[in-house]
């Protein structure tokens, strides 16, 4: 599901929306920066420019392997020319193109682009506009990281104290005190799976072996739920 997010840059609101794990920023808010009743057109008169063009296309060839090249050199070769428009519809539709994205609704949706797209289209709208945008989406995603830090570590500081009465409980229901140092530790392992294949539908091993890029164990991975 995307996520949806709002700053304010000089008093405009605009959308940041979180697709395929890229930030996408709104141009249809941006585009009130310029003119409130007329967005779509103020974005296809920045789409239409010999300049834009060329960026929409080397960002495509870099970041889709689907881009319609043949497409684009042939928008290309009209850009510029006397009454050439170009709408982020017919982007999209002519090169499929990803750079650029619509999405449905009445208050939320759109025309997103990805912010090096969207970046683009601030500094053709206003240097100033530009420079705050770029103020608020890094302090927005510094936020982001100082979330995510502590989450990690309070769930680091649960996972251990909950694991601690795990191992308690084995120590005191089922481990008898005959056994050796050796022997308690296959115990542990054993019943600690036992809660792993209850929790995670997997033993850790498993999680590992299906994840060998992933850094820490399968607990570190759990929601704080």
């Amino acid at each position: 599901m995307n996520k949806k997010e709002t700053i304010s840059v000089q008093g405009t609101a605009v959308t940041l929306l979180s697709h395929q794990k890229e930030d996408y920023i709104s141009l249809t808010d941006m585009a009130r920066y310029k003119n409130a009743e007329t967005t779509g057109l103020v974005i296809s008169h920045w789409l239409s420019t010999r300049y834009t063009v060329d960026f929409m296309g080397i960002w495509e060839m870099v970041n889709n392997p689907l881009f319609n090249v043949t497409e684009f050199r042939n928008i290309k070769n009209e850009s510029g020319s006397n009454g050439f428009v170009l709408t982020s519809k017919q982007w999209m539709e002519k090169t499929n193109g990803i750079g650029i994205i619509a999405t449905p609704g009445r208050y939320n949706g759109g025309t997103f682009a990805h912010r090096d797209i969207a970046f683009e289209f601030a500094s053709w709208l206003s240097p100033e506009f530009k420079f705050y945008l770029i103020k608020e989406f890094q302090r927005l995603k510094e936020d982001e990281q100082r979330r995510l830090s502590l989450e990690w570590n309070l769930q680091r500081t649960l996972s251990k104290i909950n694991y601690r009465i795990h191992t308690d409980a084995i120590k005191e229901q089922i481990v008898p005190a005959i056994v050796t140092k050796e022997q308690a530790a296959t115990i542990y392992a054993s019943e600690a799976d036992l809660l792993n294949v209850a929790l995670f539908g997997k033993t850790a091993a498993q999680w590992c072996d299906e994840k060998p890029a992933h850094k820490g164990n399968i607990r570190d991975a759990a929601t704080l739920e």
